[in-house]
């Protein structure tokens, strides 16, 4: 048995993403490598009453994501239908099985359910889907997992949040593998949530631009198995979480939080701020987050490093962003490449930032992934391409 604690190798094995731009990661690629937008102008007052620009996913029929669709199930929910997918496809090709004890299932939402609360679901759905617990219930019965599902729900850190829960759940060696799946929707009561901040923005998102207006929805699922046994070329190799206790939904305009989960996840990591070659930030392109994680990474001394948001391809989807651009993440170290951050054109916030504005091929060996939320949460994610380690 490997050697536990923090020492233990925790490898990404395999990933799967869905969202507007694609239903699998390598259907990505192309769109991150070109900076290519998946977000649209939407204008149905029938769905919402105000014009809408996000991401939004247009197959929502369950015989086009259930594998072997029979109709020998219950109804799902769009949402449990991407979750189940996902999972699936992201298992695929491996031997690791969800009908083991030593097999961890983490479901992390915001929102979860919430057309069902809306009246959006289809007949047959009842009310009670719209809790969490029975959103998880219903996933885990789909994909035959042992027990029932882990769920984080933690604001916009919820998928990163996962992937540390996650870790800490592996070095313990109670599991010798992790699926950590998540995903959100974009409905009426989201959108109208944002929109009460002014926060919204007609156009594509740019992240850290100076003409930026604001925020982008975004709905997807994504799935990243983490195994101690199964070796890979990437490997997850720190992570920490950090309140700043500021403001119910305003950062901390000093990046204090954000601060924090970086330098402790560095410590987790065993790894130096020198060794970071590329970061992947949360980029909301609101005003106030833009700053405060500027400010958070000058503070941390890695605000001259190349960046990237993804908020720009697909929107920000909410308890999955994390978790979906931890994967593009680990798909930029297996490839040697930056992304560009969709969007940016002209630096609009008051500390030195290094957004790629084009893709490039170059090797990669340590990626620093960030996230926050309301309520002053933040977390940092550390992948290393296993090549570095050690080195």
């Amino acid at each position: 048995m490997p050697q536990l604690g923090n020492t233990l190798p925790i490898y990404c094995v395999s990933d799967h993403m869905l969202t507007t731009l694609g239903t699998n990661t390598d259907a990505h690629l192309p769109a991150l490598r070109a900076g290519q937008t998946g977000l649209r102008l939407y204008h149905d007052p029938a769905w919402h009453r105000d014009p809408a620009c996000c991401g939004r996913i247009p197959a929502r029929s369950a015989s086009f994501y259930l594998k072997n669709d029979n109709g020998d199930h219950p109804p799902y929910t769009p949402l449990e239908q991407w979750l189940i997918y996902s999972i699936e496809s992201a298992l695929e090709g491996t031997d690791i099985r969800l009908q083991d004890p030593d097999t961890l299932l983490i479901l992390a939402s915001t929102k979860g359910n919430i057309d069902v609360l809306e009246g959006q679901a289809e007949e047959g759905i009842p009310a009670e889907r719209a809790e969490l617990s029975a959103l998880a219930a219903a996933v885990g019965e789909a994909v035959q997992y042992w027990g029932h599902p882990l769920v984080v729900c933690h604001a916009c850190i919820s998928g990163l949040l996962a992937l540390d829960v996650a870790k800490r759940y592996l070095r313990t060696g109670q599991y010798r593998h992790a699926v950590v799946a998540g995903g959100d929707l974009v409905t009426t009561f989201t959108l109208s949530g944002f929109q009460a901040f002014q926060a919204l923005s007609l156009q594509p998102c740019r992240p850290f631009d100076a003409a930026r207006e604001g925020i982008n929805l975004g709905e997807g699922a994504g799935t990243l198995v983490l195994s101690v046994d199964v070796q890979s070329e990437v490997q997850l190799s720190g992570s920490a979480s950090a309140n700043d206790a500021h403001h119910i939904s305003r950062p901390a305009p000093t990046g204090e939080g954000l601060y924090l989960a970086i330098q402790q996840a560095l410590v987790d990591a065993d790894c130096d701020p020198t060794q970071i070659d590329y970061l992947c930030v949360h980029g909301t392109a609101t005003r106030y987050n833009d700053e405060m994680e500027a400010q958070a990474l000058q503070r941390a001394g890695l605000n001259a490093l190349p960046l990237s948001s993804f908020k720009g391809y697909w929107g920000h989807t909410l308890g999955a962003a994390g978790l979906l651009e931890s994967i593009a993440t680990v798909q930029a170290l297996k490839h040697g490449e930056f992304y560009p951050s969709a969007g940016f054109e002209s630096l609009g916030v008051s500390v030195p930032l290094a957004p790629v504005q084009q893709h490039q091929k170059t090797p990669l060996h340590t990626c620093l992934k960030t996230a926050s939320g309301f309520g002053g949460c933040n977390a940092a994610v550390i992948f290393q391409h296993c090549n570095a380690i050690g080195s």
